[in-house]
Formats: structure tokens, sequence, C-alpha cells
């Protein structure tokens, strides 16, 4: 069932992703591609964390047990049924819910992705490069 065309694709769903820090956010996208096997429909966007805590509390209908620091929110091609059943099979290092077109918010969220500003999936490179410079300082 195609709900909406985006740049050739078919909005089916919205995954928002919320953590405790943007880097736990970045990775659990990345997850979400190369473990969860979702197909993104366009690029991920960042969310202002107490937006994402509002569209948990909405999709969920029970209070938060915490807020989130950082999130994002992404157009899936997949269905929400599809994209809820491949998650449970990962562990993300982030919380992630699956907005599907039976839930109200869902409309409002697709025409709102687009003013958001894009998620950088780059991982920061100091992450990686302090082990590689012990590695370097051990062999001198």
């Amino acid at each position: 069932m195609e709900l909406f065309k985006k740049q050739g694709e078919s909005i089916n769903s919205l995954a928002v992703v919320r953590a405790d820090d943007i880097s736990k956010v970045k990775t659990a996208l990345c997850d979400l591609v190369r473990y969860a096997h979702l197909t993104f429909a366009d690029t991920a966007r960042r969310l202002e964390p107490s937006f994402a805590d509002n569209i948990l509390i909405h999709v969920m209908k029970s209070p938060l047990r915490t807020c989130c620091e950082a999130a994002s929110i992404v157009p899936l091609t997949d269905e929400a049924s599809a994209a809820i059943g491949r998650l449970r099979k990962i562990h993300p290092p982030a919380h992630v819910i699956i907005v599907s077109p039976r839930h109200e918010i869902f409309y409002e969220l697709v025409n709102y992705v687009d003013i958001l500003p894009e998620v950088d999936l780059t991982l920061e490179p100091k992450a990686y490069s302090e082990p590689a410079q012990q590695t370097v300082d051990a062999r001198d």
C-alpha cells in the first residue's frame, strides 16, 4: 500500500529514534539498515528530543519513564508490521518507535519531516582515532 511518494520512494511508516546522545542515535539508524534491513525512503532528520518524547506518549498512550537527550526521525518504505518484526530481532542502542498510518500523528509527521535538518550519519573520528593512536604509541 503506497501512501505517500517522496523522491521516487513510498513512505509506509516512520521510525523515531530516541537516545541519551547523538552517537547512539546515529548507531541505531545505521543498525536499522545494516541489521534490520529496513529501507529509508529519505534521509534521517534531526528531531527535537521533547518532540520525540511527545510522539512516544502519543503512540504508546502511556507516560514516559525517562526523557531523551537526542532524537531523529526517518521515513521508511517498509510496512509498519514488517519494520516492527525486523526491529524486534536486533538490539539497537536507542529506543526506536515505528509510527504507522494507523496513528493519528503519522500524517502530521510526514508533512513535518521535510523541514527538519538532516542527520549526518558519519560517526565522529575521535571515537576511532584514540585506539589507533594508542596502538601506534605501544609499538614505539
